[in-house]
């Protein structure tokens, strides 16, 4: 698919690797992206005039229907938005109503693909974004690797379903975005430690993964598949 004179619209478009996809698609002269977040007034969006910033929360069902009627025919359908919160640690001391919140972000991404879909041009794709954890999970990441795996299951089942629209996943390790709130040396410890047995022993670039995300756009023979940008994780 080219991307020039195309419709797209970005869930989590205004921050971290959704900001970096909707950077790099209006660069590429997309014909109007739809930036959708729950707080879009923070971004440094306002002055690319093909982008669109749009205020939704992704499990808001009524919003949604509403936006996707509003935009009407559309070419391409990104969702990196987690939905809300994410529970972090050992299975047995978490917290079950923080392992259940974690499912927003399938929930969101189901909300956006069933209700969207409608909309979609017969030529257009989908994009959703997981995380290594889905394939190879640390101690410490089991919500991440539930909900990571329930998304690509989700994508790869609906593959058959909703041809010849394509849907694929992008898989990112460890990315240095806003969702990490250390600051400073600890903020560069963080990331190392992180990363320090992948074979690449840096943290990702959002940029990296909005590179992905546009190989799974503008390549018409890929649906139901996984494109990793993990720096080796899954091979570590």
């Amino acid at each position: 698919m080219d991307i020039h004179d195309k419709k797209i619209v970005v869930f989590g478009g205004t921050s971290g690797i959704g900001l970096a996809t909707t950077i790099l698609l209006s660069k590429m002269n997309a014909k109007l992206i739809f930036a959708v977040s729950r707080n879009p007034e923070k971004s440094n969006l306002n002055n690319i005039t093909n982008v669109e910033l749009v205020k939704i929360d992704v499990l808001d069902e009524n919003s949604l229907s509403s936006f996707f009627k509003k935009i009407g025919k559309y070419d391409v359908l990104i969702n990196a938005a987690t939905g809300g919160e994410r529970a972090i640690g050992p299975f047995m001391n978490m917290d079950l109503v923080g392992y259940r919140n974690s499912f927003k972000k399938l929930w969101g991404y189901t909300n956006t693909v069933s209700i969207g879909l409608k909309q979609l041009s017969k030529n257009g794709c989908i994009v959703l974004v997981s995380g290594s954890p889905a394939r190879k999970c640390k101690a410490g990441q089991i919500a991440l690797a539930s909900v990571g795996g329930a998304v690509e299951a989700f994508s790869r089942s609906l593959a058959a379903e909703i041809k010849p629209i394509r849907i694929n996943i992008v898989s990112p390790g460890v990315i240095d975005t806003p969702m990490v709130q250390l600051e400073g040396e600890e903020r560069d410890d963080f990331y190392k430690n992180a990363t320090k047995d992948n074979l690449i022993p840096r943290s990702g670039k959002a940029e990296e993964v909005a590179q992905a995300i546009l190989f799974a756009i503008q390549n018409d023979f890929i649906t139901g598949t996984t494109i990793d940008v993990d720096g080796g994780w899954l091979n570590s």
